[in-house]
């Protein structure tokens, strides 16, 4: 990360406050979480306290402190999957990986995200795994899903 995180304080030489949130999406995007160690070296870079970054980036929610899984999965809660069935989706997937929406399972195979709308509502009650879309989900086919890509590790 060091060699990544020079790079991107290339971009942000003048080294404003200002420049706080897109710093920390670069780093976002090159680590996959904002890790301790990154959120300290911005602190040096911009002079200011940890605690402040903290601050600001746990106001968004598209920061994580935690990196992805293997797997993202991603559940879609709009209104479509709503009335669907996606509560019971949801369910049934923290059930089976074994980890609530925001947080990585203990191998770092899956991580589970809950997101607004993925903009498949056609597909309803739809999850995304690494981008890739399961439609008219329910909370039987996710142990099927879910097997399939555990199954993709043992191959």
């Amino acid at each position: 990360m060091e060699n990544n995180f020079k790079e991107i304080l290339t971009r942000y030489p003048e080294g404003s406050v200002e420049n706080l949130i897109p710093i920390l999406q670069d780093i976002q995007e090159a680590e996959g979480y904002l890790s301790e160690e990154s959120v300290a070296s911005v602190a040096r870079y911009l002079d200011m306290p940890a605690s402040k970054i903290y601050g600001e980036a746990t106001f968004y929610n598209q920061f994580r402190f935690t990196p992805l899984g293997k797997y993202h999965v991603q559940v879609c809660c709009g209104t479509a999957c709503h009335v669907l069935g996606a509560a019971t989706v949801l369910e049934e997937i923290q059930k089976n990986i074994g980890v609530e929406s925001g947080q990585t399972s203990k191998d770092g195979l899956f991580s589970l995200e809950v997101v607004a709308c993925i903009g498949a509502c056609g597909l309803a009650p739809v999850i995304s795994v690494n981008g890739n879309f399961h439609a008219k989900v329910t909370g039987e086919s996710i142990k099927e899903i879910m097997d399939n890509y555990r199954n993709q590790e043992k191959s």
